[in-house]
């Protein structure tokens, strides 16, 4: 059984599948995050959804580069979480499937290319605070 996080479903609300991977990327004490300025601002960690026909490794891949600007290595699977959510920008109520890899970051390849979106490095234990989703929290706290 996959565990939640964040509020429970509403009852009769449907909620439409969303897999996703999502990075924890550590670097000398310190953890690249994502900062999300829309619809809220809000620390992630960086990753998002898997395309139809994607690989989770290759969303991942994708998802940090254009989030972070950083190429990544060597992606490892510590586990994974549901939360279910409204997604303004696709104007959609979904189950999200969050898959969390914990990955080297290898070379800062340029700015992010999402827009809205900043790299920032905190260190470990302000990263765990900063984070507003409580699945991402929590796995991020089991490196503390």
């Amino acid at each position: 059984m996959i565990r939640r996080f964040g509020t429970p479903p509403e009852n009769g609300r449907s909620y439409r599948l969303r897999p996703g991977a999502y990075a924890i990327l550590a670097l000398d004490g310190q953890v690249l995050l994502t900062h999300q300025s829309s619809p809220a601002p809000e620390f992630q960690l960086p990753g998002g959804g898997i395309d139809p026909g994607e690989s989770s490794a290759a969303a991942l891949h994708r998802e940090v580069f254009e989030e972070t600007g950083w190429s990544i290595a060597r992606a490892r699977r510590l586990g994974a979480f549901r939360r279910f959510t409204y997604m303004p920008e696709y104007d959609l109520w979904a189950e999200k499937l969050c898959s969390i890899y914990m990955a080297r970051p290898v070379r800062q390849l340029g700015s992010p290319s999402e827009a809205g979106h900043q790299a920032v490095w905190l260190p470990l234990e302000a990263a765990v605070v900063a984070l507003d989703n409580p699945g991402d929290q929590h796995f991020l706290s089991r490196l503390l």
